[in-house]
């Protein structure tokens, strides 16, 4: 597993009921093949998926895969903070015909290792798709470590990656050193995809390529190809966009890009906020100071 993965916003419509705007769904999906990414994930983070019910999460992997008809892998966020509830999410995704499942640590209870490694491998033993472990402690407040990993990856084959988000290159390479080609190592971060690719690392699972995708996946190759001059002349150019994209919480700035570009509202659910001026003001600079650099 390789590439470009992106990590797909769920449009709303912007009035009182805020349903799922399909069309512009429809159009990022198909943005996102045009642009060559490797695959699209649906319902993590970024796609909002503690707002949104298990009917429209299904509903949005439904339309997904329909959409795709095979042209690009699907990775289904179906990771709760519950082993039960994550086990029915995955077996939901895989009957809706994803390729992958990506499975977060759960999150707000804080599970010990060993909580962490039974959650994992019930999952994993459950299902038939590969698995996508995505270690992000800044919003699970638990930290997945090297060695619980380890075990994971020996007693359940269908663990094939890890969405590294940790922010920290030196975590990455350790889990390289340890694990070669056994595990697939993508970042969680666009700003750390060149390092994190540098010390060993397959791609990314990125938010930006929602707004570039072409650019992004441009940007990834070239460090896979280890092009390195190149791969860090695109990476630095995209910093500042990268930057102003975590400004505010996560995705309110992409939607707020997306909306500037025209592709769909900046509405995002409670308690989340749209982005703030300032925000949108950064936003706005970074893209233009990118265009003008790259016309």
């Amino acid at each position: 597993m390789e590439g470009t993965y992106t990590a797909l916003v769920t449009p709303f419509h912007d009035d009182p009921s805020q349903t799922i705007h399909w069309e512009a769904l429809d159009a990022l999906i198909d943005q996102q093949i045009a642009g060559r990414v490797s695959g699209l994930v649906p319902c993590g983070t970024t796609g909002e998926c503690p707002t949104l019910s298990q009917g429209e999460q299904l509903d949005i992997l439904r339309r997904v895969v329909e959409r795709v008809d095979g042209r690009v892998s699907i990775i289904a966020g179906t990771g709760t903070s519950s082993t039960r509830q994550t086990i029915e999410r995955c077996h939901e995704a895989e009957r809706a015909g994803v390729d992958a499942l990506m499975v977060v640590c759960p999150y707000y209870s804080r599970p010990s290792q060993e909580g962490l490694l039974e959650h994992f491998l019930a999952v994993a033993d459950s299902v038939s798709r590969p698995i996508v472990v995505y270690n992000i402690p800044v919003r699970t407040g638990v930290d997945l470590l090297p060695d619980t990993l380890e075990k994971i990856c020996r007693r359940a084959a269908n663990v094939i990656a890890v969405k590294e988000a940790t922010g920290n290159v030196t975590r990455t390479q350790a889990l390289v050193r340890r694990f070669g080609d056994r595990l697939s190592i993508l970042s969680g971060d666009d700003a750390l995809t060149l390092p994190i690719i540098a010390v060993g690392g397959r791609g990314v699972i990125s938010v930006v390529s929602n707004l570039l995708p072409a650019e992004i996946a441009r940007a990834t190759s070239l460090a896979l190809e280890n092009r390195l001059p190149e791969a860090r002349k695109a990476h630095l150019a995209l910093l500042p966009l990268y930057e102003a994209m975590f400004l505010d919480s996560n995705p309110a700035p992409v939607k707020a890009a997306l909306s500037m570009e025209g592709k769909m509202s900046d509405v995002v659910r409670a308690p989340l906020v749209t982005a703030s001026e300032a925000t949108r003001a950064a936003l706005r600079a970074a893209l233009e100071e990118y265009r003008r650099g790259n016309a």
